[in-house]
């Protein structure tokens, strides 16, 4: 078991081909210990490298009535007037609290992406 620190793409390359050659080891034994050694220095490496921001807060909200078949009237039920509605879509009105909980709820979109 020869494990080092993720550090570089070329670290990371091989750590990815090893992790691939000892995907079916058994816990317990030395190459499944390396296995799950070698899982969090690729996640740990990865988290780091590779951010993922959270999506833009009204996009994510179109996204989600379109998935869903809904219109600005749908929305309306939720939040008020379709005129809030149209002011919140074209970034004219912020979303209040209130209308983030609603939101997250309705459209099951986590609060923290409505939040940003």
């Amino acid at each position: 078991m020869n494990i080092k620190l993720i550090k570089t793409k070329k670290d990371h390359k091989l750590a990815l081909k090893r992790l691939e050659e000892i995907f079916d080891a058994k816990s317990g034994t030395t190459e499944g210990d390396e296995l799950e050694i070698l899982s969090i220095l690729v996640e740990k490496y990865e988290n780091e490298q590779f951010i993922i921001d959270h999506p833009d807060p009204i996009e994510a909200i179109k996204f989600r009535m379109e998935q869903l078949g809904y219109n600005s009237t749908d929305l309306a039920q939720f939040i008020g007037y379709k005129s809030r509605v149209s002011e919140i879509l074209h970034r004219k009105r912020k979303l209040t609290i209130d209308m983030v909980r609603i939101l997250s709820k309705k459209l099951n979109i986590p609060a923290e992406v409505l939040l940003q």
